[in-house]
């Protein structure tokens, strides 16, 4: 049991040893003393009681045991704290687990994937050196040999196998090379001709890539991330965390910007609190990660269209988190952080020492769009700013956001929160009316799941059918099973499912056992004729999930045009026309 397991770690570990590694520690009689890891003090006021097992801070008045420390200087929760400390104490957790046999198989796989990534981040590595394109963008980039060192910065070279070769001889199979995102569907090298950037968990330890391509080519992506693995969750991610943790709680804020190459540059500028998503929205796991350092949270978005989109979503997640969140405006002739820090990065510094509430800077934002000298302008900028007020939690923060709109629209407080209460009411109201639309949209899904099922039967059968599916992303599918199973066999190409349940799908076990019994139906299908139904059905799960984003935009827009927010109404409807062009491409393609 884990509690077992607790005990046999912290048996084996000593408090003062494991503690020294963060803070240098010296004899006061039985206790251990030095400078606290969570604040800056010139007198020692941080205790280790070996005895007792246990630590206090004085200076943030924080304590507690061997676990507690390690999640508090590593940002970790007790599950991660426990597996670090039990690799150092030479502790096999399975051994502890009540389904100890799936729990080794997949701590194994999960261990095997590590090493591969560590391998292939030398690899890349080495090739960078050997390569001097690589060395001429490196040069062109503006990084120094530290940074690069510090980011484990690689190359892949442009041979289609050479990475395979290497894992290959190192004792790796494709399945398992398939399973770290190293190689393509067709079973060659997944990165070609990049600069190669690992994704590196708060430990260091390499849980993917980012490859940048160097060459002209237009036919491939700017940008290549490593897909959706056992080590690897870009919803969880932060980029760079692991060089940027102590930097953020001296700091007492994280920086986040939008690249990669950011949060380098950013770093070889010695500002070293900034990280990245890694490309994808910024969302509560993010935050929470980000939280467990410093409770200041700095994001540096653009001021078009897409920021105040991203800003307008991450108030919310931010409330929940319970983070404070800021925006960084950068000066109008840069688009990047990056390039600020290229030309001036004293200006980069000085743009994060100005970051304003996220709040204050959606109303810049709205007033850039609206003319306030107008009643309509007034009336535009009150209900985008009032939404937005309506999502704080904290009474004493609400109240000092809406005294800011009452004196930027010359309005009075009462009148403000009066309509600020409507906005409320007719939320509730909105909430009414989707779930009258999700019973539309639970009507599609369910005549859909049946499709859906018949699908993932024949990627079961077929696994050469599988690159078929990969233009359908994994939420067209209805309920978690479904999309588990296809995230699976997307990334597995070549895995044949119809006798076992990897340890991934465990928890679905009864699902995936009723579409292996659906695969082995299919099994008697020509290639011909397998490949037919594979391509309708892709096309059917597509249409019916465009249709469902269609209803969903609808009824978003149908609540903004309520409730007069008409920046937002003005957005879904170019969403609305987005999609009703990809409707209309896609039964071009069918024809």
């Amino acid at each position: 049991m884990q509690g077992d397991a607790k005990e046999e770690v912290r048996s084996r570990l000593d408090l003062e040893a494991v503690i020294g590694e963060y803070v240098q520690l010296k004899r006061a009689g039985r206790n251990w003393k030095g400078l606290s890891p969570f604040s800056e003090e010139k007198t020692p006021s941080f205790f280790v009681s070996p005895d007792k097992g246990i630590w206090h801070d004085f200076s943030s008045n924080q304590g507690g045991d061997l676990y507690s420390f390690i999640m508090r200087v590593e940002g970790m929760d007790f599950r991660q704290a426990l597996e670090h400390l039990a690799r150092k104490a030479g502790v096999e957790l399975s051994d502890y687990e009540q389904h100890s046999g799936a729990s080794a198989g997949l701590s194994k796989r999960k261990k095997r994937l590590s090493e591969m990534n560590e391998l292939a981040t030398v690899f890349y590595q080495r090739q960078l050196l050997q390569t001097q394109t690589a060395i001429d963008y490196v040069k062109r980039r503006g990084l120094n040999k530290q940074v690069v060192h510090d980011f484990r910065v690689g190359y892949s070279p442009a041979g289609g196998r050479v990475l395979v070769q290497y894992l290959t001889q190192k004792g790796y199979s494709a399945s398992e090379m398939r399973g770290a995102g190293l190689v393509g569907s067709r079973g060659g090298d997944m990165f070609r001709e990049r600069l190669m950037i690992p994704l590196m968990d708060p430990q260091g330890g390499v849980v993917g890539f980012t490859g940048r391509i160097l060459s002209d080519r237009k036919d491939a992506p700017k940008y290549l991330n490593t897909p959706q693995t056992l080590l690897y969750d870009k919803g969880r991610h932060v980029f760079g965390l692991h060089l940027a943790k102590e930097s953020i709680r001296k700091a007492d804020v994280a920086v986040v910007v939008e690249g990669n190459m950011d949060v380098i540059s950013s770093h070889q500028f010695e500002v070293a609190q900034t990280v990245a998503t890694a490309g994808t929205a910024l969302t509560s796991s993010h935050l929470k990660a980000l939280s467990r350092f410093s409770e200041r949270i700095a994001l540096a978005f653009d001021g078009d269209k897409a920021g105040i989109a991203a800003t307008e979503r991450a108030i919310p997640i931010a409330q929940e988190v319970d983070v404070q969140l800021s925006i960084i405006r950068l000066p109008d002739d840069f688009k990047d952080p990056d390039e600020l820090m290229q030309h001036d990065a004293d200006m980069w510094r000085t743009a994060i020492k100005q970051a304003i509430p996220a709040i204050e800077w959606l109303m810049l934002q709205y007033e850039t769009q609206m003319d306030v000298t107008t009643a309509a302008g007034k009336r535009d900028l009150t209900t985008a700013v009032l939404t937005v007020i309506s999502q704080v939690e904290n009474p004493v923060e609400k109240e000092h956001y809406l005294k800011k709109l009452s004196e930027r629209v010359d309005t009075s407080l009462e009148t403000l929160v009066d309509r600020m209460s409507q906005l409320v009411s007719t939320n509730q109201q909105r909430l009414k009316s989707i779930k009258n639309d999700d019973k539309e949209q639970a009507q599609i899904t369910v005549v859909d799941q049946p499709k859906q099922d018949a699908l993932l039967a024949l990627m079961m059968a077929y696994p050469d059918l599988r690159d078929t599916a990969r233009e359908l992303s994994v939420d067209a599918f209805a309920e978690q099973h479904r999309q588990s199973l296809f995230r699976y066999m997307i990334t597995h190409g070549e895995d044949v499912l119809l006798e076992t349940v990897p340890p991934e799908l465990q928890e679905y076990d009864i699902y995936v056992k009723i579409v292996q019994l659906k695969a082995e139906e299919r099994q008697e299908l020509s290639a011909q004729a397998a490949q037919d139904e594979t391509k309708h059905l892709v096309g059917h799960i597509k249409a019916q999930h465009l249709k469902q984003k269609r209803l969903d935009i609808t009824t978003r827009l149908r609540s903004a045009e309520a409730s007069g927010d008409e920046v937002l109404a003005a957005r879904l409807r170019a969403e609305f026309n987005g999609l009703i062009k990809e409707e209309h491409a896609r039964k071009k393609e069918d024809r």
